[in-house]
């Protein structure tokens, strides 16, 4: 049984060790959004909501999310009794359309709080059969073919299992092809973010001498329809990320043949009540899922650790230890890889970190506190 008495909204701020370019734009910091809950027992965990600060992601931005969450989505959760956390999910989407990362912020934040309960690991909670979940990196767009090749190099040296390399136009075919020849064993992948149109078609299609692992998201964020021309005409699969925003959606994209792969975000989709039920369906019909990353804090990596635990999640995720991107973590222990790319799945009850209360309330920049009535 789960009975949410406080929700308390945090925001904090964490430099990046160096700045990193999507198609979209360039971050050299996070605004991060942290939920604490807290149940009547007392009995606390953490979470953490990943949108982004524009909404070049989807339309959710922390702002949006931060008023969603304390309007709309706590209201529905707080001072009620739940049997438990998979029933929060049908109360967050009656006659509440949208605002996904925002449900999925509190949503995920009940896994945590009866994995707590439970004295169990959120992994066990949810059914994980991992032990070690392989991971990959993703690299930012970079100046040149020559910057990228030395960033890809060191991504091998270190041990990551696959390697993401970011493109936009200017900024794809030559650059993929130098670090394929720098590195020809190595398992490449390619993620545009929505940067290109069907009118690429030819362009896309060279990245079939590449032997990539896949490509993610080439088309626009909402599309299903133009991907399945964009499949049709190549080899490399294709890889939906943006495009999947619901259960309803991943059946689409297997009927329609819009792709071959999914990349599983759990913010993206509203949670994990969603991410589990299209991890099953793609289980069903042989679609592989793998778990992406938002440039999470150690508690957002928590629940993506945790769900990547489960059988399907078959290809490495963006599961990058905690020194990837910040001098500092706010979780111990931080995330770490081993020399041969495998992050280890905590047993511990709960997240299998403790969050550094501490560092927290020092980096807070914004603070609210949501209470039962």
């Amino acid at each position: 049984m789960i009975y949410l008495k406080q929700i308390t909204l945090r925001e904090i701020r964490l430099p990046l060790k160096e700045p990193f370019q999507i198609s979209s734009g360039t971050q050299t910091g996070r605004r991060i959004f942290l939920l604490h809950l807290r149940d009547g027992d007392g009995i606390e965990t953490w979470a953490e909501c990943v949108a982004p600060e524009f909404p070049n992601y989807t339309s959710e931005t922390i702002d949006t999310a931060w008023l969603a969450i304390r309007e709309w989505v706590a209201p529905r959760v707080l001072g009620v009794s739940f049997p438990a956390p998979d029933a929060i999910r049908m109360v967050l989407d009656k006659n509440f359309r949208g605002h996904n990362m925002a449900k999925a912020g509190v949503e995920m934040g009940c896994w945590g709080l009866a994995a707590t309960i439970q004295e169990v690991s959120l992994s066990n909670l949810l059914k994980g059969t991992r032990e070690r979940i392989a991971t990959g990196i993703s690299i930012g767009i970079q100046p040149s073919p020559g910057d990228l090749v030395e960033k890809a190099r060191a991504a091998a040296n270190a041990g990551y299992r696959k390697i993401k390399l970011k493109i936009k136009p200017g900024s794809d075919v030559e650059f993929v092809r130098a670090v394929r020849q720098a590195l020809p064993d190595a398992p490449l992948m390619a993620d545009a973010n929505n940067a290109y149109s069907l009118a690429d078609i030819d362009l896309l299609a060279k990245l079939d001498a590449f032997g990539l692992v896949m490509l993610e998201q080439p088309l626009a964020w909402d599309d299903l329809l133009r991907h399945v021309d964009l499949q049709r005409r190549m080899k490399t699969p294709i890889c939906l990320d943006e495009s999947i925003s619901s259960l309803d959606r991943a059946q689409d994209m297997i009927a329609l043949r819009s792709g071959r792969i999914i990349n599983i975000k759990p913010g993206r989709v509203g949670g994990f009540s969603a991410s589990l039920a299209i991890h099953d369906y793609c289980q069903q019909h042989d679609v592989p899922v793998w778990c992406g990353g938002m440039l999470e804090s150690g508690v957002g990596r928590a629940y993506n650790v945790a769900l990547a635990s489960l059988p399907n999640f078959q290809l490495p995720g963006d599961l990058s230890p905690s020194a990837r991107y910040w001098e500092h973590d706010i979780v111990t222990p931080e995330w770490t890889m081993d020399s041969t790319g495998m992050v280890t799945v905590p047993t511990r009850p709960g997240l299998g970190v403790s969050v550094d209360v501490d560092r927290v309330e020092r980096l807070t920049v914004r603070c609210e506190t949501l209470n039962a009535k």
